[in-house]
């Protein structure tokens, strides 16, 4: 029995965890890096494709090129991120492909890392828990080179400044995301909780400005309009994502019920923001903790564009739920099911042919996770303090 726990004290270690966040950052980025090239979209391309894409972001803009037009001599696919994210992948644009990839990954498992350790719940347990929780899945979202690892941190650590009552810090963390990802915007709803509302407002307006004429520093006004301009042309038109993983997606292969997106997404934000009735509850860490929890998950099914590497942002607020609640039966039930057909479904757990013929198609990978927002939108609306007791700070 002492043996079992020293080893549970030593895998739960903070420090013990963070050396396996770096060391599985590196290796899985090895691996990627030494697989070569693969057939992709009609061409030969590095099997780190996306990170070339936004490598050259950056050679791209101060070239005053279009970002959004193809450059099939140089990677597949497009650039879908901001003017404002091609700069600053700058410090990446000069570096060597291997050595800019490992930090690239480095940096989204890291700051990931360090936001989750830095939460404000009261043990260090609980936060390991959600540390090794996530793992998987933040694999999954490194294997692929994406930015939901930094998106999914910048969001933790403004919830963290939030709620040290740091108003500056916690703005400009929501606006970077807005321009990675412009869905990162839905968290400015979390200032209604905090007071000096006003103020949150004013900076908010004050960094989405200046993240919005810093590309100005290598280009010109004239360019920079143009860029935004066709940024906004491929939003509108990109349909290079065949199946994506959202409730939009969801009703349609599953109940056959082709909704307008936007629509969707409305009734959507209207069932968020249904517990911001309980007004009275604000004052409470745990209820503003799990409403977090489910703007995370709300983030992704919600977009209608939502891949499979995106899900480490909402698999961070399912973590959320579960390791803040007493452990319930129902809970546990949903927590197994998002664990085995949300983070274990695009792994070689499953066999190929269930992967290609079942999961993906049926974009099972969601379903978990609209059940577990579900659940959250309900603990909301009937909120009792005792729900999430066990992580107030």
């Amino acid at each position: 029995m002492e043996h079992k726990k020293k080893l549970l004290k030593y895998l739960t270690s903070l420090e013990v965890i963070l050396g396996v966040y770096i060391v599985l950052s590196i290796l899985v980025t090895v691996m990627k890096y030494e697989r070569g090239t693969k057939d992709f979209m009609g061409g030969e391309y590095t099997n780190y494709n996306n990170y070339i894409i936004f490598k050259k972001s950056f050679d791209h803009l101060i070239e005053k090129q279009d970002l959004y037009t193809v450059y099939p001599e140089e990677y597949a696919d497009l650039y879908k991120y901001s003017p404002t994210f091609a700069l600053l992948m700058a410090p990446f644009s000069r570096l060597p492909d291997l050595a800019g990839l490992v930090l690239w990954n480095l940096l989204n498992s890291l700051l990931l890392f360090f936001a989750i350790k830095f939460l404000p719940i009261k043990n260090n347990k609980t936060k390991a828990f959600i540390l090794l929780f996530i793992l998987i899945e933040l694999i999954t979202s490194l294997q692929n080179q994406q930015s939901n690892g930094l998106i999914v941190a910048l969001l933790i650590l403004a919830f963290n400044q939030l709620e040290k009552r740091n108003l500056l810090l916690p703005s400009l963390f929501i606006a970077l995301t807005v321009y990675i990802k412009i869905f990162g915007i839905v968290a400015f709803i979390l200032f209604l909780f905090y007071e000096r509302k006003t103020k949150f407002v004013l900076y908010s307006i004050m960094w989405t400005l200046l993240l919005f004429v810093l590309p100005l520093m290598v280009i010109s006004l004239d360019q920079l309009k143009f860029l935004y301009s066709s940024w906004w042309n491929l939003l509108n038109t990109d349909s290079s994502v065949e199946t994506t993983f959202s409730v939009m997606t969801w009703l349609k292969v599953w109940f056959n019920l082709n909704l307008p997106a936007g629509w969707v997404r409305l009734a959507g934000l209207l069932l968020l923001a249904i517990p911001l009735i309980k007004i009275n509850a604000y004052r409470e860490f745990g209820f503003r903790f799990l409403f977090f929890a489910a703007v995370l998950i709300w983030v992704v099914i919600f977009n209608h564009k939502a891949e499979s590497p995106t899900f480490i942002i909402a698999i961070c607020g399912v973590a959320f739920w579960f390791f803040s609640q007493h452990f319930k039966i129902e809970n546990i039930i949903l927590v197994c099911f998002a664990f085995i057909f949300t983070i274990l479904a695009p792994t070689d757990l499953f066999p190929r042919n269930v992967r290609v013929n079942i999961l993906v198609p049926y974009v099972v990978k969601v379903f978990p996770c609209i059940l577990i927002w579900l659940k959250i939108t309900f603990d909301l609306i009937s909120w009792k303090k005792d729900i999430v007791s066990q992580i107030y700070p």
